[in-house]
């Protein structure tokens, strides 16, 4: 079966000369929740990004459902990108807009402009729109304006958001980084439910290790841009931990019970 995704070689180096990835390459399959691993600035956000090119790549190919995003035209990359999810950090919301709108805009990709900027929703759209918010829970909070929502209920709109895209794969830029952690499992099961579920392809970035052993089938580990680690859970052993996080981390078995 060939790969959802297909990494190749990828570099990233930025105008100030930062080399963000060097020489990165993996695959994913369709239905894998894959966990991306590292300490802020190992490169994890920049190859998110790369995935769907919000950030253009230096060097290496990136290949999604058979098409090469990394060589696409604007017109293809925006057909690509309707099938690739996003969910960011800071839950990237309009903040003044109700949470229906905001929901709603995962469907820019599907409806012309002016209907968009008009709030000339499809009866279809609508219904889709209730239904994703119904399944992240929060359906009663639809005409409440985004930003009078919770941290851990904004996360729950940009999943909402995604699922409207209808997405192969979803790609969660440290989702959790915010939340405390009650609501960092909660937000996780929401993705585990559309991966398991709905068969999305996840990639996920994390900085804590027992989160990404608890939801990942897979782990990707990045240490200043390189790729160090890519295999199950199980086998994130405390050499590979120590390569990843430094000599001075603790073990795996001790991060495990903090």
């Amino acid at each position: 079966m060939p790969a959802l995704l297909e990494v190749k070689n990828l570099t990233k180096i930025y105008e100030d000369g930062t080399r963000a990835l060097t020489d990165v390459s993996f695959s994913v399959q369709k239905g894998e929740f894959v966990v991306l691993l590292g300490l802020s600035g190992s490169g994890k956000s920049t190859l998110l990004r790369c995935i769907n090119r919000l950030v253009e790549p230096t060097a290496g190919e990136i290949i999604f459902d058979g098409r090469n995003t990394t060589t696409a035209s604007f017109q293809e990359l925006c057909q690509i990108r309707r099938d690739i999810g996003m969910i960011f950090q800071q839950f990237n919301l309009v903040k003044r807009s109700s949470v229906l709108r905001n929901v709603l805009s995962g469907r820019l990709g599907y409806v012309d402009t002016l209907r968009s900027t008009l709030g000339l929703w499809s009866a279809a759209d609508m219904r889709r729109a209730h239904g994703a918010l119904k399944r992240v829970g929060i359906p009663e909070k639809a005409y409440n304006r985004a930003d009078e929502l919770s941290g851990g209920q904004q996360q729950r709109v940009g999943i909402a958001r995604a699922l409207m895209q209808g997405p192969k794969l979803v790609l969660a830029d440290e989702p959790v980084a915010s939340l405390d952690p009650v609501l960092s499992h909660s937000i996780l099961q929401y993705l585990e439910a559309l991966n398991k579920e709905d068969g999305v392809a996840v990639i996920c970035s994390l900085h804590i290790p027992t989160l990404a052993r608890r939801y990942a089938s897979r782990i990707l580990a990045l240490n200043a841009g390189i790729l160090m680690f890519d295999g199950t859970p199980k086998l994130l052993d405390n050499a590979k931990f120590k390569e990843i996080y430094g000599q001075d981390a603790e073990s795996v078995e001790e991060e495990g019970r903090a």
